[in-house]
């Protein structure tokens, strides 16, 4: 089973994923189809903030988004090709507050649902045609 490592920062839980064995590693469906859309005081040009600005859209006044998930549907520009995140450790919280497991090491439904979508092999089941569940919500 991965490991998991579970921290609370300003009464927000985040997962940090340690080793390369744990499924969002590989997968990166969600930074393929989710907008990654966070708080302004992010951004690497705030006090205090991590995220690399030239990476993101303006949302609004006091929203920002990774480039290239603005519309809901595309790939996070942070997101190399090997699947694995760029700026990793300046992610945005939105990135560090998905939980890829859940706390007991199952797969969180909503990255099943996408491995779906995206046809890709669910880690502990079967091969098989996906479930009704591929389609996206109108």
């Amino acid at each position: 089973m991965p490991q998991i490592s579970i921290r609370t920062e300003d009464d927000r839980v985040f997962y940090d994923m340690a080793g390369n064995d744990h499924p969002c590693v590989g997968c990166g469906c969600c930074c393929k189809f989710f907008r990654v859309s966070f708080y302004h005081g992010e951004l690497d040009t705030q006090p205090g903030g991590y995220v690399p600005e030239a990476l993101t859209s303006s949302l609004t006044p006091f929203r920002a988004c990774m480039k290239g998930t603005e519309s809901g549907e595309g790939r996070c520009i942070a997101l190399q090709a090997d699947n694995r995140c760029g700026i990793y450790d300046n992610r945005p919280s939105v990135c560090r507050e998905f939980p890829a497991l859940l706390e007991d090491g199952s797969l969180n439904p909503e990255c099943v649902r996408l491995k779906r979508l995206f046809s890709l092999p669910i880690p502990g089941e079967a091969p098989g045609p996906a479930g009704d569940d591929t389609q996206r919500a109108a």
